[in-house]
């Protein structure tokens, strides 16, 4: 039944849009926001666009403090209680991100069944069901708003709110899974599942290879696949997975499945339908609404949008979304593109505000981790985090990208390392390239080899340490590059 309704979807993208839109829109006329901004006479996208202004965060903020505070029916018609925090990736500054039970169970956890559905579309035989899910990632907290609203990282809402069958499906028991000292957290993780049977991983790569690591030297093995022989499926997101995939291969031992699923405090996004296929499938019935801004459109006063239909295959856009959480016209921040139109299937490219274009170069984090690949597969050296940011004109000298490594294998030359990555960066990346032509805006790049665990220092001091914060791959400016050289 539900192979039906995702094939039913998949193939009348634009019909189900349209259908989310009216819903959403209906549902949320009498709210503060729907009233504002005359929800009740808006019957058509044209409508909606011309009514509601493009929003962030900041945008939004005192309509979600309002929540926050436990008002109801302002940004949605429905009981908010939980709250996704975030830290971001563009600062410091926590963000809060309602998520309603129509986002659980419309957005979520329907999105999570459509990918195990697919999954085992592809895979009839698979016996994933039979052992536990370990989901490395989430942190809960009580809130000190009022008595009624809580919240944690999205995982932990997750988890929190997860039905009954499915906590039979996982591994570690709740109070483990959301500890929030990550150094301890990674022991016990690795103490109370190292002996169960595993069938899938789900986390960013960072800290589940920090986990798989310790549960080797726990056990005494040599590979993951000793301990959890029936070990079939890794579903990664959040960062990309190309500078990891040798890392897991080697830490498992064995072939398995990789799946990439794009799921944020904001919503679930787009999963993989199958995992040789380029680029994950967008969801588009599950109580979201797209539209897809040109990145040159941003910072414009008003920047043009496009829906489904008039899309096109590898140009990079800006994500915008309204959904039943409230977020109306909402700026994710990060950049997509599709690389199939039918079905739409999208990668995502980076983020509005992490890239260098400090001399016309606009290096991207797709391009960055693609030239990181390259690099570190030419010399034989595996990467497990990086991060660069523009070394500007002086008097004496002209530009260049400074970049931080660490390597968990590092290369024999160093030199040679950053010889590939400037090949793979010009290959990748004509504006680059034509950047680089005879040094005369670009000089070659500089490249740091940091000490281990110098980028969980920096998270650590920024308060930034848990299962979805993240280095930030690329900056247009030093602040964060020269935090963490100070570290060194």
């Amino acid at each position: 039944m539900r192979l039906w309704r995702i094939k039913n979807w998949t193939n009348h993208p634009v019909v189900s849009q349209r259908e989310v839109l009216q819903d959403l829109v209906t549902s949320a006329q009498y709210t503060v926001f729907g009233k504002q901004h005359s929800f009740s006479k808006l019957f058509s996208v044209k409508e909606f666009k011309l009514h509601v202004p493009i929003s962030e965060y900041e945008d939004l903020q005192p309509y979600i403090q309002r929540m926050l505070d436990g008002e109801e029916n302002v940004l949605w018609n429905a009981p908010v209680k939980w709250f996704a925090k975030s830290s971001g990736t563009t600062g410091n500054k926590s963000k809060f991100i309602p998520v309603s039970d129509e986002s659980l169970n419309e957005n979520h956890f329907k999105a999570s069944k459509d990918v195990l559905t697919n999954y085992y579309n592809n895979f009839p035989s698979s016996d994933l069901l039979t052992g536990k899910g370990l989901v490395v990632g989430g942190s809960h907290q009580i809130s000190t708003f009022n008595g009624e609203i809580q919240y944690g990282d999205l995982s932990a809402v997750l988890m929190q709110n997860t039905p009954f069958w499915g906590q039979w499906l996982r591994t570690p028991e709740l109070s483990v899974a959301l500890m929030d000292d990550w150094g301890e957290k990674i022991e016990k993780l690795a103490q109370s599942t190292a002996n169960e049977n595993v069938t899938s991983l789900a986390g960013v790569p960072t800290w589940t290879l920090l986990l798989l690591k310790r549960i080797l030297e726990i056990k005494g093995k040599q590979t993951i696949s000793e301990i959890w022989p029936n070990l079939e499926l890794y579903i990664n997101g959040g960062v990309s997975f190309i500078p990891y995939r040798d890392q897991f291969e080697k830490i498992i031992g064995k072939p398995i499945n990789y799946l990439e699923i794009y799921n944020a405090s904001e919503g679930f996004f787009a999963g993989q339908d199958g995992p040789e296929n380029d680029g994950m499938t967008l969801f588009t019935e599950h109580g979201i609404f797209y539209e897809f801004m040109p990145v040159e459109e941003y910072g414009k006063k008003l920047p043009k949008t496009f829906g489904l239909d008039k899309v096109e295959i590898n140009k990079n856009y800006a994500l915008i979304i309204s959904t039943t959480g409230g977020l109306w016209r909402y700026l994710v921040g990060d950049t997509i593109k599709f690389t199939s139109l039918n079905p739409y299937r999208i990668k995502v490219t980076g983020r509005l505000k992490h890239y260098m274009n400090a001399f016309g170069e606009e290096v991207i984090v797709d391009n960055s981790d693609k030239a990181i690949a390259v690099a570190a597969q030419k010399t034989g050296s595996v990467v497990m985090d990086y991060t660069a940011a523009p070394v500007y004109f002086s008097d004496k000298n002209n530009g260049a990208h400074e970049w931080l490594i660490e390597f968990d294998k590092e290369p024999l030359d160093i030199n040679q390392f950053t010889f590939e990555l400037d090949l793979a960066l010009k290959n990748v990346n004509s504006d680059y390239e034509a950047k680089r032509y005879k040094d005369i805006a670009l000089r070659l790049p500089y490249v740091h080899q940091l000490p281990k665990g110098t980028f969980t220092k920096w998270l650590q001091n920024n308060n930034r340490v848990g299962g979805q914060h993240k280095v930030p791959r690329l900056n247009n400016e030093r602040k964060i590059i020269e935090e963490i050289l100070s570290l060194i």
